[in-house]
């Protein structure tokens, strides 16, 4: 019989323990992992509420979420966040409760059920398993948003000979194979992993700089312009580069640098979480992006892993080197009578049918 449990009181290093534990019994994602949800969890969760599932005294199922009060209304639960748009500049994906493994939908759907009747719940990024474990529960389920995850399903690419060019456009390989051309005039193209969590925090100032003078020149702010942002980040990077969950790669050809990769290991799956490059101007053959990620897709399949996943976002690159691709759901679910919900789904309808007008 399963017993699910909600409670305010958090002591995090305790929590920490049982997390991992529970990490070794489930398929949950790096976003899951205590080395992401655990990352300055003091800060983030100001207010936690764990919810949690036991059967005969083992856990099997975990929820950290933020508490945000609110003077009308319910209060808010955001799942894995804080619900600041400054605390939550290191955006989440592929989240959700952690289950123990082959149990998600039942499990999930218990632990929601548990905190839907009085609270509204903020759950971003998460699968097609969630969004229906939420509608399970009978609650006011509004969807904000659906993006699509182009990923490489590597194993697909090693049945079919393992050519990886082989596989894309003809469109795509001729950009690839240009773009790789000419960073070979000046030398091999060769990919400098971080050894030491020294060299990554080095890696990461220097990737930092080129991402912020890339958007910052197409008049975006950059995901580094919140100081947050890189100190959650060098954290992070502290705790996960000695576990072998994080990888920070540096791309050159000879002496000229191409461009630098943040990407995420985690049970055979690589994810490109950030990056940062150097445009070489007047070349416009030249794509470092593509070169950068066609050096790790080789690398990745070297490595003998199973996956390398772009994350959410439909950008052409992506669409250009995936061979698959999955959906995440940025959701609210509340009671039926919250009147947050009710509102917000009012006002979207009626900014759509406004837009419908001729």
């Amino acid at each position: 019989m399963v017993s699910v449990r909600v409670t305010g009181s958090v002591d995090l290093a305790a929590l920490g323990e049982r997390w991992r534990d529970l990490e070794q019994r489930s398929d949950g994602s790096f976003f899951q992992s205590w080395t992401w949800v655990g990352c300055l969890a003091s800060e983030r969760f100001p207010d936690p509420v764990l919810v949690e599932a036991t059967e005969m005294g083992r856990t099997v199922a975990l929820g950290l979420f933020n508490r945000v009060r609110h003077r009308f209304g319910p209060p808010m639960l955001y799942l894995g966040e804080h619900g600041s748009a400054d605390l939550d500049c290191p955006y989440v994906e592929q989240n959700g409760i952690l289950t123990e493994a082959g149990r998600d939908i039942e499990l999930t759907t218990a632990c929601l059920r548990s905190l839907v009747a009085a609270h509204d719940l903020v759950l971003s990024g998460v699968n097609q398993m969630a969004l229906a474990a939420v509608r399970q529960t009978g609650s006011f389920v509004l969807t904000r948003r659906a993006q699509p995850s182009p990923c490489i399903d590597l194993d697909v690419v090693r049945q079919s000979g393992g050519a990886y060019l082989t596989g894309r456009s003809a469109n795509t390989r001729q950009q690839l194979r240009r773009s790789d051309r000419s960073y070979e005039r000046h030398g091999p193209i060769r990919l400098q992993p971080a050894v030491s969590v020294a060299s990554a925090h080095a890696m990461l100032d220097q990737m930092a700089d080129l991402h912020q003078a890339t958007w910052q020149a197409r008049g975006k702010p950059g995901s580094f312009a919140i100081p947050f942002f890189r100190r959650f980040h060098r954290a992070l990077i502290a705790t996960a580069l000695p576990r072998g969950e994080v990888v920070l790669l540096k791309a050159a050809a000879g002496e000229t640098l191409i461009g630098y990769l943040y990407n995420f290991l985690w049970r055979g799956r690589m994810s490109a979480y950030q990056s940062g490059f150097a445009y070489p101007g007047e070349a416009r053959q030249a794509k470092p992006g593509l070169t950068c990620h066609l050096a790790a897709i080789r690398d990745a399949l070297a490595r003998g892993l199973h996956s390398y996943d772009f994350l959410a976002g439909d950008g052409r690159y992506k669409q250009s080197l995936a061979n698959q691709s999955h959906n995440q759901f940025w959701l609210e679910a509340g009671p039926l009578c919250s009147p947050r919900l009710l509102s917000r789904t009012l006002v979207g309808r009626l900014r759509s049918s406004s837009r419908s007008l001729p």
